[in-house]
């Protein structure tokens, strides 16, 4: 048996996994000094401060976030995890490094002055380009179908430093590109870059669980049927909560800015001391790990429970309009934990754990359609396996009744067929720029002897310079008496109205155009400048190509574009 060419592939795997490891220890190392940033250096100050200090720091944190993306991240988005969602998608492109520091800065605000948002989110944003700045650095050692291997591994190693949980980074790495669907090829170096993330925070900021729960569920037919109940009823909640965070991110690309920082801090502020009047405390400030601790203990009733839901969600969704930077993986395990909480008190079972951890599995598989990561979030985070098949139970049931929202914009149903890939690919690999065009003060006869006769052309672009003008056909010509040719001018029988192609289109927008058109071939241009033209025969020729490219051995060149 011939083992050849199998050696360039095991090669390139040991070079990809070696530098999972980089990329992961490198991860661990910037959310080590994130969290401790954050949670250590300014949240454990602001929760010390007097109940004014707390109302009115959101208000400020927004409003020096929206000054940070505008400077540091020259008008960058708020969004972190989104962007790694986005990217993924984005074969050609590499994650965009410009706005990095300016982000994480706008993250360290947010999350600092105590809005509702999550630390996972700059922790997934982090590792993913410190992921894809290494993979731009050594491109020549992946192939195409590798391109985003780096990526991947360094959002796994996000996740799994800031939660502390390294199969649950693997795995949400892997799932939240698609709604129903995996990443392939990437399995490996996310686990690996996610043990090394995992091992060098731990080493920093040590191993206790992230939601200490006591005790071990006996399970018996009731406790499942209610994984299924609280499934259920988790999915639709995710469903109204996902529709609102999509209204808020729009809200914060539409509203006025002055505007909606002043609306999202007086909101804040209202929903921070209405949380200090419902609970005795001010747990609708922060991430919301205190919440946990304040669920599981029975002495609340059910009201309280379910209204501190209510606000806890208004703050999160507020400060996403108000442009927040952070992440909604933790918004939703809070909401998931209350939920599950607020029905275990409901069925007369308020001291258990095992609905608010049924609660967390569901929601969070449901907002952020993974339920693999969900369940093996609960699991590591509580240390507890016998919650991994109730669990399940609740988060397959999520999904039921989650239909095909999420909290994510840029998420996919599934991943794209090969065809489908193809499609998306930009035009700009297409576009042949050698095609000939004629200027608009030839001849017919000019025109019909060099290009139509000669290169057996039946369509022509018209181009003054680079300026594209119009195209000239054959039938067009042939309209014309033969005996006025060497008179007419090109520009005077040229066709202004027929359609064009952008620069920026996808492929598979010029292939429809082409069917609209019935044509064989589109002019592209960019602005008005003329670039070349796409014909079918190109379309046709570049599947022979990427097939050819796809199951090579050999590295491929980087093809990076700015994002």
């Amino acid at each position: 048996m011939d083992l050849t060419g199998l050696l360039p592939a095991a090669g390139r795997g040991r070079r990809t996994v070696l530098l999972a490891v980089v990329v992961g220890s490198a991860v661990g190392l910037a959310v080590a000094a994130f969290e401790r940033l954050v949670v250590s250096g300014i949240l454990s100050r602001l929760f010390r401060a007097p109940l004014a200090v707390q109302a009115t720091a959101p208000l400020v944190g927004l409003g020096l976030t929206a000054l940070v993306l505008r400077v540091l991240a020259s008008g960058a988005s708020p969004s972190t995890a989104d962007e790694y969602i986005k990217n993924f998608h984005e074969r050609d492109r590499r994650l965009d490094l410009h706005p990095v520091f300016g982000r994480v800065a706008a993250s360290v605000l947010t999350l600092g002055s105590g809005c509702a948002m999550g630390l996972e989110g700059p922790s997934v944003y982090m590792g993913s380009a410190i992921g894809s700045a290494v993979q731009a650095r050594t491109a020549r050692w992946f192939s195409r179908e590798d391109a985003k291997a780096l990526l991947v591994a360094g959002a796994a190693a996000g996740v799994a430093a800031i939660f502390k949980a390294p199969a649950t980074g693997a795995l949400f790495a892997l799932e939240v590109p698609f709604q129903a669907d995996l990443a392939r090829r990437m399995l490996l170096p996310a686990l690996f870059a996610a043990s090394m993330s995992y091992l060098t925070f731990v080493a920093i900021n040590g191993t206790t669980p992230l939601f200490p729960v006591a005790g071990s569920p006996a399970l018996d037919f009731k406790d499942l049927a209610s994984a299924v109940a609280i499934g259920l009823l988790a999915g639709l909640a995710a469903r109204l909560f996902a529709c609102a965070v999509r209204a808020a991110k729009r809200l914060s690309t539409t509203a006025h800015p002055i505007a909606r920082i002043l609306g999202a801090g007086i909101v804040l502020a209202a929903v921070i001391l209405a949380s200090k009047a419902l609970t005795g405390d001010t747990l609708a400030l922060g991430p919301g790990y205190r919440t946990i601790t304040w669920a599981i203990e029975p002495r609340h009733a059910v009201g309280e429970v379910i209204g501190l839901l209510v606000l806890r969600g208004l703050a999160t969704t507020t400060a996403v309009a108000g442009g927040g930077a952070g992440g909604l993986f933790i918004p939703l395990v809070i909401e998931g934990a209350l939920l599950g909480r607020a029905v275990g008190g409901a069925v007369g079972t308020p001291g258990s754990s095992l609905f608010p951890v049924l609660g967390v599995a569901a929601f969070l598989g449901a907002g952020y359609r993974v339920p693999l990561a969900a369940v093996m979030f609960v699991a590591e985070s509580t240390g507890k396996p016998a919650f991994v098949v109730p669990g399940l139970i609740a988060a397959a049931a999520s999904q039921l009744t989650m239909g095909s929202r999420s909290v994510s914009t840029y998420q996919q149903a599934r991943r794209a067929g090969h065809l489908e890939q193809r499609l998306d690919l930009p035009l700009a690999s297409l576009v042949r720029t050698d095609a000939a065009t004629v200027p608009p003060d030839a001849t017919l006869s000019d025109l019909f002897t060099h290009h139509m006769l000669g290169v057996r052309l039946l369509s022509v672009p018209v181009v003054d310079r680079a300026t594209y003008l119009g195209t000239i056909d054959l039938h067009d010509v042939a309209a014309i008496d033969q005996t006025t040719w060497d008179e007419t001018l090109v520009c005077d029988v040229m066709k202004t109205d027929r359609p064009v192609a952008d620069l920026g289109w996808t492929i598979g927008q010029a292939l429809a155009a082409l069917e609209r058109a019935d044509s064989d071939r589109l002019v592209v241009i960019d602005n008005d400048d003329y670039i070349g033209v796409v014909t079918i025969g190109e379309i046709l020729k570049l599947d022979e190509i990427l097939n050819t490219i796809g199951t090579a051995a050999g590295p491929i060149s980087d093809r990076r574009t700015d994002a």
